[in-house]
């Protein structure tokens, strides 16, 4: 059988992945991430060049594939980030992975974090081209927009990053009821910042 390549490099992406998710950058282990994936470590140096780059396109190739799956309509905050919420239910590897950036990270910039800025103005963009913040001056409206992505991915991304103190906290017997929750009221909160964002943020400026 020909040697695929393709398909080497996606199980080293999958089993990088998870190894990522559990490990971090400093516990994953390259040989365990050859090992699940059926593949030598010759080959995740060839294709990747260190387990650091590793990591990066890794949790960039997750960002990219959150982008591309929803995106925030500032016609109907609400609905997105009910998707939104359903996007990270079904892959909580992006947060686990996020968190151990925020660990083990330097204070220094990395390469990617250019590219992440640019796709986070897009968003941001996209928003102030909807409507968002519209009775703001037309400096503060790119500020408002910002703010309300940012408080709103807050809003999501906290419930995958401690999910034991959502069900305690909620005092829900399982984690599918506690989620349910979560979900309507992260809902609910969205819309009523999304009709409130030009109101908050003028008293913010103040």
């Amino acid at each position: 059988m020909a040697y695929d390549a393709e398909d080497t490099r996606r199980r080293i992406f999958a089993a990088a992945t998870a190894e990522f998710a559990e490990h971090g950058l400093a516990g994953a282990r390259v040989d365990r991430i050859a090992t699940a994936a059926k593949a030598n470590k010759q080959a995740i140096y060839l294709y990747y060049g260190s387990k650091e780059k590793l990591f990066a396109a890794v949790l960039r190739a997750k960002l990219e594939e959150v982008r591309a799956s929803v995106s925030i309509d500032p016609d109907a905050v609400a609905e997105s980030v009910g998707q939104l919420f359903d996007w990270y239910q079904e892959h909580p590897e992006l947060i686990r992975l996020l968190l151990w950036e925020a660990l083990e990270a330097g204070d220094e910039p990395e390469e990617s974090e250019r590219e992440r800025r640019d796709g986070f103005r897009e968003k941001v963009h996209h928003l102030v081209d909807g409507g968002v913040g519209r009775d703001l001056p037309e400096d503060a409206r790119v500020r408002a927009a910002q703010d309300l992505l940012f408080t709103i991915m807050g809003l999501i991304a906290w419930n995958f990053a401690v999910p034991r103190m959502v069900r305690v906290v909620l005092d829900e017997d399982t984690y599918q009821a506690a989620f349910a929750r979560r979900r309507e009221t992260v809902i609910e909160a969205a819309r009523t910042l999304a009709g409130a964002t030009g109101r908050l943020h003028s008293r913010v400026s103040e």
